[in-house]
């Protein structure tokens, strides 16, 4: 299996010779998530939360064997964007 790097994702060639990602999907958005909150752009955090909710909570079409590992980064991740929205109203 050869690793290469494809327009910044790393990619191992499968046996029919197309790339096969080696980090899932949720996982990229999940970290642009974090990236826009740590920048301070809590609009695209919040659309990128939602499509992230979007992809964990519809029916998969797999067995999905990380989904309360995924579910719990999700509610961490709407907490995160809670409390980056209302930083200015927690009592000191």
């Amino acid at each position: 299996m050869v690793r290469t790097k494809l327009a910044g994702a790393e990619t191992a060639e499968a046996p029919s010779g197309a790339p096969r990602y080696t980090r899932r999907l949720s996982d990229k958005i999940l970290v642009a998530f974090h990236q826009a909150c740590d920048q301070a752009d809590l609009e695209v955090a919040e659309r990128l939360l939602g499509v992230l909710e979007l992809m964990l909570t519809r029916r998969p079409t797999t067995p999905d064997h990380q989904r309360r590992r995924n579910m719990e980064g999700l509610v961490a991740a709407h907490e995160r964007l809670w409390h980056l929205r209302h930083h200015d109203t927690t009592p000191s």
